[in-house]
């Protein structure tokens, strides 16, 4: 672009043409105050409080929408511009409350701090009261409407940047206001409260509904978000130590930018349940025999788990000790956590829940890319040629990942979803790619990306140059194909959408964004390679803007997957099998690592009911709420003859621990996560623990100290240290704020080395056998709760959302089941029942039922089995199951 040059106050400045007067000031510090405007949004020119003055003509200009000219000549701070500026201000405050010291803005009021910058005290006019409901119908967000000044930030936010389109304008001149669609509550609206539209109000006409605290926090500190693998910025606003309100940091470059959803925006006030773990607590016996848990200091505590712990290895051996740990505790601690395990007790029984929640597609991913795709910033996704979906709810799973997407499409670039399931996103699509009817719809689904990708090869559109370079096996996958299709041949439905679809993506370069828990569902194994052989048939590996994108569902999914945890996997996602990666490992840690892997965690339960397991350590995970089946899992831990728990939450699976020591959630401490793309990001400390409770490096350094090992993790650098010499692509972790993995031992095409990408021969799939149960279970998550929802379960925001847990059929089931939506039904599977509200749900096919997780208990868990988790495709996420009316 060309660049440029004008005169601002009499100082000459350039910049590029487009570029509006009120960037150019921004950029070269003159202020220009605005209170409509953001950098995230696109002009508007609602306040008029930018206007500026052209030097020649002496024409006003809202520098926010007027672009600079060669030339050009104006002034920002003249006696008439400012004139104009406080007359603006004096309106807004004549219509304005005067409620400044019991509003939730308080100090943060931008309208108060322009009127305070313009010495404005009193407007001198006649008030104008404008009297507006005061809504707070819902536990999330509060409208006092009578304060909006009609910035539109909220609106635009709404339909620019989560693409939701809740909310707009109603009605015109004075009764003018945002409203929702026929004036509905936002409850029964399409608002999502993901919270965005209440960090933009610059007044208090939107706020954040606090059950404890008003006002301005005192402190705000920087922090990534404990949720999901997105890893938003955060700023936590701060009082008296506690978590009090929490906001997008609205960081350049962030993920998230100014965004959040519901659960970062308002699920945080878990951090103050009154549940939380305070002390260290060890089991005892009365003297009538009744159990209980006493208090006892933290040396005590650590010394019977180390002593308790230490015997059994050296009577039963190392394989009768597990550890479990977590994808929500920081990198840090997961690589010391595995260190311990391997070099303290020498066992390869190290495991976490990501390795049955995310991480087995980004294992299958990580060998069939050979580690192209580790880094994949999602904003690479705005930049797409194009963009497929595949059993991704972004919505129910990982949101700010699905604004990239939908704001991508709103700006043109062509999206095709494939799912069983009609999930939001596909109102974004141009095809919408789903299988006509089956009891078991993903069972289609390889053979519809399977046919999108001949479809493309037989218009031209596969990327040939790339396929001959870099790939093998391309004309078995299409002999494989045909074979595929004829086993399951196309609908007239589905080939005319495949045919929509693969017009739009031919000759295209792509991104896939596949759903994380697609490999913990039937056929997911199958699904996950068939969306591989698409981004090698369209040569999307590689390249800037495309490849394949998987959003993990934990904080630190990919983190704890890089540093080892599973019981086959060393850290920087070597296999245990690897002799060298074995070898490098040996010579920093001073031991010898046996090649054998571990239990996984149906082999840790198994074991435990089997008596071959004696001893497990737990760290961050409530498995008896989160594992499936949990009876079972309940009834295998409590013939286990010692178990240590460090959490943050008392809940069913402390209570069967023989040891308890209270950990720190992400905000009380100082650590790294890993987010989907890839990105490193290091937090500080935010808030105080809770009593004696500590962070969980530093407990496990007590643990490794007090059993003499000679290495001593004083500080969270220390740690840093040794991950810097022994994952080569976490040379830089906690360096800087946010850093990216470095590819440094990935062994690509790219490279030279002689390798190629090898397609997948995609098998026509194994009849199901139903026996006498005639529905299939989808167990998946809503926005409310991650996971199992121990610790959204305790966000009293959440909890006062009593809606959404019902169970969801198709209208055609309810219809032939004779029952009447509203009611109750009973869902039994081989392993448990349960009972549910339940709805009617056309994004539901007939033959299925979808179960929320994470409500109730999360008793949708008991409905699968813990046979089912077995890896690498863990599909527990789908049974099935008989219904029962009630």
């Amino acid at each position: 672009m060309e660049s440029i040059a004008l005169t601002i106050n009499g100082k000459k400045v350039t910049c590029r043409t487009g570029d509006t007067l009120l960037s150019v000031a921004q950029k070269n510090n003159i202020f220009i105050p605005t209170l409509c405007h953001h950098p995230e949004l696109k002009p508007y020119g609602a306040c008029r409080m930018c206007l500026v003055e052209d030097e020649k003509s002496g024409r006003l200009m809202a520098a926010c929408v007027t672009p600079a000219a060669k030339d050009m000549a104006v002034l920002t701070d003249t006696e008439r511009i400012i004139g104009h500026r406080k007359n603006i201000v004096r309106l807004m405050m004549a219509e304005h409350p005067e409620s400044c010291i019991v509003c939730s803005k308080g100090n943060r009021c931008e309208l108060r701090a322009l009127a305070a910058r313009l010495g404005i005290a009193e407007t001198r006019l006649y008030p104008m009261p404008n009297h507006k409901p005061y809504e707070e119908l819902n536990p999330f967000i509060v409208r006092d409407l009578s304060k909006c000044i009609l910035c539109g930030k909220c609106i635009r936010a709404d339909h620019e940047l989560v693409a939701t389109g809740a909310i707009d304008y109603n009605d015109r001149g004075f009764s003018s206001r945002p409203a929702t669609l026929m004036e509905m509550p936002l409850e029964d609206s399409t608002c999502t409260f993901c919270g965005t539209c209440v960090s933009m109000c610059p007044t208090g006409a939107l706020s954040a509904k606090h059950a404890g605290y008003v006002g301005t926090p005192e402190n705000q500190k920087e922090s990534i978000c404990g949720f999901c693998g997105a890893g938003c910025s955060l700023a936590m606003g701060t009082s008296g130590g506690r978590v009090v309100e929490v906001n997008p940091l609205k960081l350049n470059g962030s993920v998230n930018g100014s965004t959040l959803c519901v659960r970062g925006h308002f699920a945080h006030d878990f951090l103050n349940n009154t549940d939380r773990l305070h002390q260290p607590l060890i089991r005892t016996r009365g003297e009538n025999g009744d159990e209980k848990f006493e208090p006892v200091e933290w040396n005590k505590a650590v010394s019977r788990a180390a002593e308790s712990l230490a015997e059994i290895k050296r009577t039963h051996g190392p394989g009768s000790i597990a550890f479990i740990g977590s994808p929500k505790c920081s990198t840090e601690e997961n690589y010391l956590f595995q260190k311990i395990a391997r070099v303290l007790f020498g066992t390869n029984n190290v495991t976490s829940t990501g390795t049955i929640n995310g991480q087995p597609l980004l294992r299958r991913m990580e060998e069939k890319t050979m580690g192209a795709v580790r880094t994949m910033p999602l904003s690479g996704l705005e930049k797409a040629e194009a963009i497929v979906t595949i059993c991704f709810d972004p919505d129910n799973t990982v949101p700010v990942a699905g604004y990239h997407v939908k704001r991508a499409a709103r700006g043109g670039t062509p999206l095709v979803t494939i799912d069983a399931r009609k999930t939001r996103l596909a109102g974004f699509a141009g095809a919408r790619i789903r299988p006509e009817s089956g009891m078991e719809p993903n069972t289609r689904i390889p053979a519809l990306i399977c046919a999108l990708a001949e479809k493309i090869a037989g218009a031209g559109g596969t990327s040939t140059d790339f396929i001959r370079q870099y790939t093998s096996g391309w004309e078995d996958c299409k002999a494989a194909i045909d074979s595929l299709l004829s086993a399951q041949p196309l609908s007239a439905a589905e080939e005319k959408e495949i045919h929509r679809a693969a017009k739009m993506l031919s000759g295209r370069k792509i991104g896939l964004v596949i759903g994380a828990d697609i490999m913990e569902q039937i056929s997911g194994d199958r699904i996950a390679d068939a969306a591989f052989d698409l981004a090698l048939a369209t040569g999307s590996i590689g390249v800037p803007n495309a490849g394949i994108f998987i959003p993990a569902p934990e904080s630190n999914t990919v983190g704890a997957m890089d540093m080892g945890m599973a019981p086959d996997l060393l850290p920087g996602r070597h296999p245990l099998s690897d002799p060298d990666a074995r070898k490098h490992l040996e010579r920093f840690w001073n031991t010898k690592l046996s090649p054998d892997p571990g239990l996984n965690l149906c082999g840790i339960v198994e074991a435990a009911e089997s008596g071959h397991l004696k001893g497990l350590y737990i760290m961050g995970e409530n498995l008896v709420r989160t594992l499936p089946d949990p009876e079972r899992v309940e009834n295998a831990l409590k013939k286990l003859d010692f178990i240590v728990i460090q959490d943050i939450f008392e809940n069913r699976t402390t209570r069967l621990a023989h040891v308890v020591l209270p950990g720190t959630a992400f905000a009380e401490k100082t650590g790294s996560f890993t987010n989907m793309e890839g990105r490193i990001q290091s937090f500080s400390q935010a808030a105080a623990p809770p009593g004696q409770a500590l962070a969980d490096w530093r407990i496990l350094s007590m643990l490794a100290q007090n059993m003499g090992y000679p290495e001593q993790y004083t500080t969270i650098e220390k740690i840093r240290q040794e991950i810097r010499k022994t994952v080569p692509m976490y040379a830089a972790i906690g360096n800087h704020r946010q850093e990216w993995i470095k590819n440094t031992d990935a062994d690509t095409p790219f490279s030279g080395n002689g390798h190629r990408f090898t397609f997948a021969d995609i098998e026509p799939p194994q009849p199901q056998t139903s026996g006498q149960k005639g529905f299939t279970a989808i167990l998946g998550p809503l926005r409310w709760h991650l996971a199992g929802g121990t610790r959204t379960s305790r966000s009293a925001r959440i909890n006062s959302w009593n809606r959404d847990n019902e169970a969801r059929l198709s209208a055609t089931d309810i219809g032939s089941l004779a029952i009447t939506e509203g009611g109750k039904i009973r869902i039994v599977s081989d392993h448990g029942a349960i009972e549910r509200s339940f709805v009617a749900d056309p994004a539901v096919m007939p033959g299925q039922v979808f179960v929320p997780t994470g409500f109730s208990g999360n008793d949708a868990a008991a409905l699968a089995g813990i046979e089912a988790i077995q890896s690498p495709a863990p599909a527990w996420r789908t049974c099935r199951v008989s219904i029962e009316k009630i």
